[in-house]
């Protein structure tokens, strides 16, 4: 306990917990969308259920930080004309999520803007337990990215910093315990404005689709792809996070200036006056 009377400690710990808010947002983003798809009374609990997962994670793979850091190696080797890699685990991981979040993603928007169902039957096969097992089928690769940057700020063994393995795990759990905490608060509010404003939907399924593209040239990096003899690098994830935010900014100027106006809805059986017109 006596780390925590270190400054760096509790600079680390803010970090930390920051940094775990901000690379919770598209689950957030995306726990909105799938459970906007129950029934009413189901919604906050598929939300809390899926946080309460995400958090269950990402302490899991903190205590088995040895595995997660084993999944570095190589399981096996792509070596042809125009394509070499060495592909590990933790690639497999996070191209699978990539590809996943992509399909979702797309097949997402395409619902939203198409509404090829009928009403009384688009929530038929959409279910709590379908739900919580997409969400926790992309908990998993959102925790292996939020756990493997976790790790580069804060050293598990002796540094200068002088955190040691047992204080950078508290520091890292009890940052992960928070920010989970504080989604949890806010993913109510956060979800309600998103499913009533039809743009904020198709901005969070585009930020979606930019994290899945960053999801797979992630994982082509961690796995050494080099296509035509150019290696491929990761997307900083800082440069996706400010667009991200800034376009949320920009958004948020429309709504307020369009505030008055009529907005158009998008397909969504769960929303009052879209169950009115398709009586009509």
């Amino acid at each position: 306990m006596d780390i925590f009377l270190q400054f760096n400690t509790w600079i680390a710990l803010l970090t930390l917990t920051f940094l775990e808010i901000v690379l919770g947002i598209d689950n957030i983003v995306f726990i909105s969308i799938i459970s906007s798809k129950l029934k009413e009374k189901d919604q906050p609990k598929a939300r809390n259920i899926g946080l309460i997962l995400a958090m269950a994670f990402r302490i899991i793979l903190l205590f088995g930080i040895t595995w997660v850091l084993k999944l570095q190696d190589a399981l096996f080797y792509i070596d042809t004309s125009w394509l070499k890699a060495g592909v590990t685990g933790q690639s497999l991981i996070v191209i699978g999520g990539g590809v996943f979040l992509l399909y979702k993603s797309v097949s997402e928007i395409h619902h939203k803007l198409e509404g090829e169902e009928e009403d009384g039957k688009s929530n038929k096969g959409n279910t709590l337990t379908k739900a919580i097992t997409q969400i926790s089928v992309l908990n998993v690769v959102f925790s292996f990215d939020s756990i493997l940057t976790a790790i580069g700020l804060v050293s598990l063994e002796n540094t200068p910093v002088g955190f040691g393995y047992v204080g950078g795990m508290s520091i890292m759990i009890i940052a992960v315990i928070i920010s989970i905490l504080i989604m949890m608060l806010f993913a109510g509010p956060v979800s309600k404005f998103v499913n009533e404003h039809p743009t904020i939907q198709i901005l969070g399924l585009s930020f979606l689709i930019l994290i899945g593209v960053m999801l797979l040239a992630e994982g082509s990096h961690l796995a050494g792809f080099v296509l035509f003899g150019n290696p491929v690098h990761s997307i900083p994830k800082g440069y996706l996070y400010f667009a991200i935010f800034f376009s949320l900014f920009v958004e948020f100027l429309n709504l307020k200036m369009k505030k008055s106006k009529k907005t158009v809805h998008l397909y969504n059986s769960n929303l009052p006056e879209n169950k009115t017109n398709s009586k009509n």
